[in-house]
């Protein structure tokens, strides 16, 4: 009889340690999700949440590091943990619109013209713009937000002779980027993707560490009138992705392409993670 109750009283216990856990897990994904907390917001410390909810350092420590995998939180050694900015994702063979990237993570979007001048395009602009010597260009710096933070630092030459109403064009209500898609059709477009340490530029814009690992696409799109844009998206790594859908094509000539970007989507993925490790 005495060992029935033990059993009991066991089990009962068990149970209530399972509905604390789930109750301090939905307590805090709850927050998060309704954005009560938004990303960057610092969660209680352990010790506050330990004496919240009058439970063992164990129930807090596994509540935490479930929400770590689910990526609703991040942990930083020695100042607690944060509640993360939301993974964006574009298409590798897509030109993205970055205000719609933004959307989607369901944070506010601006943008803000850095600089922009008119000039004659120089012998290394010629290695991304394919363009005659002495053609006149439009070299534009856009710093796109999400929520108030740098979400993705953009260096743009567009080639004035193909779209010469971009010169005076103030790119007020939509950015350089939206503004060509919306304005010249393009005909062909070459994508190159890279993770890279942030430059000292690209790291103040970004408000980032230098050396920071960050991914960058460079796009060049041409129309029937010749080289348009050259553009340099630079993303913090931790932050954004690149996706790529491929279909099986019937000759093996056309597969050998697909296949090999999708390789270079992996090399990216690894590279990135390296320059993570190194950082």
């Amino acid at each position: 009889m005495a060992t029935r109750k033990l059993k009991k009283r066991r089990v009962t216990k068990k149970r209530g340690a399972i509905s604390l856990h789930s109750r301090i897990l939905g307590d805090i994904e709850g927050r998060i999700l309704s954005g009560e907390w938004p990303p960057g917001h610092r969660i209680p410390f352990e010790h506050e949440l330990i004496k919240q909810y009058k439970c063992s350092r164990m129930t807090v420590s596994k509540v935490l590091t479930h929400l770590v995998s689910v990526k609703l939180i991040e942990r930083r050694r020695k100042a607690g943990s944060f509640v993360t900015y939301p993974h964006s994702s574009s298409a590798v063979l897509e030109i993205a619109d970055i205000k719609a990237e933004v959307a989607e993570l369901g944070l506010p979007y601006h943008f803000d013209i850095h600089t922009r001048r008119r000039r004659q395009v120089s012998a290394g602009d010629q290695k991304h713009l394919d363009v005659p010597k002495g053609s006149s260009i439009l070299d534009i710096v856009v710093r796109h937000y999400a929520n108030d933070r740098p979400f993705c630092f953009e260096e743009r030459l567009i080639n004035l002779a193909a779209v010469p109403e971009a010169a005076d064009e103030k790119f007020e209500e939509l950015s350089p980027g939206a503004w060509l898609m919306s304005r010249v059709p393009w005909s062909d477009a070459e994508h190159k993707i890279r993770a890279v340490a942030a430059s000292a530029v690209a790291a103040e814009n970004l408000k980032i560490a230098v050396d920071n690992p960050c991914l960058v696409v460079e796009r060049r799109t041409w129309s029937s009138e010749g080289a348009v844009t050259f553009v340099r998206l630079t993303y913090p790594a931790g932050e954004h992705e690149l996706v790529a859908h491929f279909s099986p094509s019937t000759s093996t000539y056309a597969q050998q392409p697909q296949r090999q970007a999708s390789a270079s989507v992996i090399n990216l993925r690894e590279h990135t993670k390296l320059l993570a490790r190194k950082a």
